[in-house]
């Protein structure tokens, strides 16, 4: 038997976030990287020398390589930032100094 029919357990109503200016359903409790996941996003942070694609890759914030910008907010740890409605999801580009400079 499935353990969320014996508790009577469920997601509570999708809503939205904004990843790279496009709308993209979100279940509340879930991390920014697993929104993404689940909409078929796999990178979104390019490293600052050669550019290569990173996404989740220990899945515990622990390596830094799935960092976001959230909310105007670089280095943020998609595997550990809680999505809220409206919330505001980036591409990081390196560092994310420029993101940071550009938001104040």
């Amino acid at each position: 038997m499935n353990p969320l029919e014996l508790a009577g357990a469920g997601p509570g109503p999708a809503f939205t976030v904004t990843f790279d200016g496009r709308p993209v359903q979100a279940l509340p409790g879930q991390t920014v990287a697993a929104v993404l996941w689940a909409a078929g996003v796999t990178s979104w942070r390019s490293t600052r020398g050669a550019g290569r694609p990173r996404g989740v890759f220990c899945g515990i914030g622990v390596c830094f390589d799935c960092l976001v910008t959230v909310n105007g907010r670089p280095n943020q740890r998609a595997c550990l930032v809680p999505v809220r409605p409206g919330d505001v999801i980036g591409t990081q580009d390196g560092t994310g100094h420029e993101e940071a400079r550009r938001a104040h």
